[in-house]
């Protein structure tokens, strides 16, 4: 696992020991990137289930302002922080060692251009952070995405939001990546 471009491409990024984690592979990491890269750049990226903050540290490599880190695991909440020591990225970010659900339902103090959710899997976990996102929608405004990363056995085809409309669905092998716009309480679904 590599950051692919920007200011700490080719760097090795540390794994997290044992299986509580699922890392995004490179090639379903470089084509998020292709999709959303061009419009990362200066912009606030929320990380709300970290891991190994590879998806983060590769927005913050590609020029987003500041990244802000979520895991509960202490093994991730290390690795990251010594990943984004390793890229020297570091004074770009907030590694918060939080429950992203309690973190969702705090009372938003920034409003983040992306917000990725890529959870353990099999447990409905995503539906549960959209949810909570749907009914506390202000740490996002209309037109800003967020990126759902989820095995496509995960999805839930006639499931649908508030205030998020999917635009976007693309699929790796067992990797699903959907993505989200906020959209305008007056636009119509």
């Amino acid at each position: 696992m590599r950051v692919i471009s920007g200011s700490a491409k080719g760097i090795k990024l540390a794994s997290v020991p044992g299986k509580s984690t699922r890392p995004i592979t490179d090639q379903v990491k470089e084509a998020l990137f292709n999709i959303i890269g061009p419009d990362v750049a200066g912009k606030f990226f929320l990380d709300l289930f970290g891991g190994t903050g590879a998806v983060g540290i590769e927005a913050l490599s590609r020029g987003a302002e500041h990244v802000v880190f979520l895991d509960t695991n202490y093994q991730a909440y290390k690795v990251i922080q010594k990943n984004l020591e390793s890229t020297n990225l570091s004074d770009f970010a907030t590694v918060l060692k939080k429950d992203a659900f309690v973190f969702l339902r705090e009372k938003p103090t920034q409003i983040f251009e992306f917000i990725y959710i890529a959870p353990p899997q099999y447990k409905s976990i995503w539906e549960k952070a959209m949810q909570l996102l749907d009914e506390n929608p202000g740490w996002s405004a209309a037109g800003e995405v967020v990126i759902v990363q989820i095995h496509p056995k995960e999805f839930v085809e006639d499931k649908t939001y508030a205030n998020f409309r999917i635009f976007d669905r693309r699929s790796y092998g067992d990797t699903l990546l959907v993505f989200y716009e906020h959209i305008s309480p007056e636009t119509d679904s």
